[in-house]
């Protein structure tokens, strides 16, 4: 699935089963809300805290699904292409950063 894709096939869903997208303020909430999910995953996981009983079964893919959803739906709300926003972004890194990551010491 193309992001382009994505971003259609999120729509359909809020448009037919989800009833109407929530405003921006409450999606960039949620957002912020299931970024945290992930971050819990990754601290338990890959970093030095331990697992609670209730966070045994967390499914890290299913969380960064979760924020991807979100993200899709404050892209339709707000008119962002998230293709073009990305092929964009790519490209600014691109000229930005190729000699910096190159001669940083702390990489190699």
């Amino acid at each position: 699935m193309t992001i382009k894709e994505a971003q259609k096939t999120v729509d359909k869903w809020i448009t037919t089963t989800g009833v109407r997208y929530f405003n921006e303020l409450t999606n960039t909430a949620i957002l912020m809300e299931e970024v945290g999910e992930v971050a819990r995953i990754m601290a338990r996981k890959y970093g030095e805290q331990s697992f609670k009983e209730s966070d045994k079964n967390a499914d890290l893919g299913d969380e960064m699904a979760d924020v991807l959803w979100i993200l899709l739906c404050l892209a339709n709300q707000t008119g962002v292409d998230l293709t073009e926003a990305l092929e964009k972004n790519i490209d600014k890194k691109t000229r930005r950063d190729s000699d910096r990551h190159r001669n940083n010491e702390k990489l190699k």
